[in-house]
């Protein structure tokens, strides 16, 4: 049997989840649609799929269920992202209303393949302009004389340094780096090799 999910996300404001969940009632008791499960989430579009909870949606829902969002940023932090996502939905035969933008976006409606098509438009136009925007200020800040790209020398975040100090400590202790690695449970030495040699951390614990 189908069924009704529906996907509310709001960047900080509370309120916003409830005038959106009011919507989407509104909507259901018009259309005579039972909503099964509503997925609630305060977050930031820049944030991943998992944390803004969309791969779970794309777990929950299946073949001629349907997906139901006030509008289309809601589920995406960029126009290719979104049409990514709704055409992921298409193609798994589930039906996906959009309501601020008055779309009812499914497999076998061809008014729906053409909308798709267009948004498929719309993002290449974007990724295209945003491209132009950084070649555009990236020769703009050269001609200026100013230099690009990080310092030289500039360290960047590593996943090794969580463990920092454990790393240290057991440098200190005389352990190779092949140990360190099998001890802390990272399988690539080599990388925690690079880690350790750009961050002069022999030296330190010697």
């Amino acid at each position: 049997m189908s069924q009704t999910i529906a996907y509310l996300r709001t960047s900080t404001d509370k309120q916003d989840l409830n005038n959106q969940k009011l919507e989407i009632l509104e909507w259901a008791r018009k259309k005579e649609v039972k909503i099964d499960e509503f997925v609630e989430i305060t977050m930031s579009s820049r944030k991943t799929k998992k944390q803004r909870r969309i791969e779970e949606v794309l777990e929950m829902l299946a073949d001629s269920d349907m997906l139901i969002v006030t509008e289309l940023s809601r589920l995406g932090r960029s126009t290719a992202e979104v049409i990514a996502l709704v055409n992921e939905l298409v193609a798994r035969n589930i039906r996906v209303i959009i309501l601020k933008q008055n779309l009812d976006i499914s497999q076998h409606d061809m008014h729906s393949k053409i909308i798709i098509t267009l948004f498929s438009l719309f993002a290449e136009l974007e990724r295209d302009m945003i491209s132009l925007r950084t070649k555009e200020a990236l020769a703009a800040k050269k001609k200026q004389g100013i230099t690009l790209g990080k310092p030289r020398g500039t360290l960047q975040k590593s996943k090794f340094d969580a463990d920092l100090t454990r790393i240290q400590e057991l440098l200190k202790l005389g352990l190779s780096v092949r140990k360190i690695a099998t001890f802390l449970g990272y399988t690539n030495h080599h990388a925690l090799n690079t880690y350790i040699t750009k961050r002069q951390l022999r030296e330190q614990s010697s």
